[in-house]
């Protein structure tokens, strides 16, 4: 898989992309990223990348022709004259931007399935907005926020996209047994016995992990984990997970599909609350 920024600090990547999974990937060659410096086209003295918006107001705006020019060095068309050639990558053109799209793990996964994309990070006020229209299949956002530049967020979106691509992590499963991993119907039942709350978290928030020593500072690690009742273990992680998810993202069970043995945890999860 192909991943390429357009950015003004390319030296910004030069350290985040060195280190742990991505670092491996890459070596394996599994995995490509590509910084291009936006300045490099511009023709200039100045290298100028950004001009005054119109109609006033407040920053600056990345200007169309680098960008345009940019893309056009990546063999890069606009939308309405790219054609998917026979044998050909399709590449898939991303503006990270606050007024994006939210990226989400359902959204990592859709494009986990493509050959190349390309990330263009906005800085100061935006992108001017023919580029968008022009050349980009969607905007982004990682979150409800304003960053100085989408560097921050094409490194996050490389990186989550990235640990699905099979081969990138030791464990295939890994990618599907966590925090908002895929429903149980998508991915297949795994081994027998193994002791998981259930077969993907359908998005769900994952459950607590503990590993040795059982007690630190005080704290002793559930029992249940060391039990080796693999139902009991089974039961005690979803129970948790509809505990985490109640509490750090009620909005997420609005769109989970849960058995009538989640809702009645979930039920005995409300009414300790209002004993208490």
């Amino acid at each position: 898989m192909q991943f390429e920024i357009i950015t003004i600090f390319p030296a910004f990547f030069e350290g985040i992309f060195q280190h742990g999974i991505v670092r491996r990937a890459q070596a394996e060659g599994l995995v490509s990223v590509g910084v291009h410096d936006l300045r490099t086209f511009t023709h200039d003295r100045h290298r100028t990348v950004d001009d005054r918006p119109f109609g006033g107001g407040e920053g600056m705006v990345l200007k169309p022709e680098p960008l345009a020019e940019a893309l056009g060095s990546m063999g890069i068309a606009p939308l309405a004259d790219r054609k998917a050639e026979p044998g050909a990558t399709v590449p898939r053109v991303i503006l990270m931007s606050a007024q994006g799209r939210p990226f989400t793990q359902a959204v990592a996964r859709e494009l986990a399935k493509l050959q190349r994309i390309v990330l263009i990070c906005g800085r100061y006020e935006g992108v001017d907005e023919r580029i968008n229209e022009l050349y980009c299949d969607m905007e982004l956002s990682i979150g409800d926020y304003v960053l100085s530049g989408g560097e921050l967020a094409a490194a996050v979106v490389i990186d989550t996209v990235m640990r699905l691509v099979p081969g990138v992590l030791g464990n295939e499963a890994s990618g599907e047994f966590e925090s908002f991993g895929v429903a149980d119907s998508e991915i297949s039942s795994g081994e027998e016995g193994v002791p998981r709350s259930q077969h993907g978290s359908g998005g769900l928030l994952d459950y607590p992990h503990y590993t040795r020593p059982a007690e630190f500072a005080g704290l002793k690690a559930p029992e249940v984990l060391m039990n080796g009742d693999h139902q009991q273990i089974r039961r005690w992680r979803r129970e948790q997970q509809l505990r985490k998810t109640l509490r750090n993202r009620p909005d997420l069970l609005d769109h989970v599909a849960l058995s009538d043995g989640d809702r009645r945890m979930l039920e005995a999860i409300r009414n300790e609350g209002d004993e208490r």
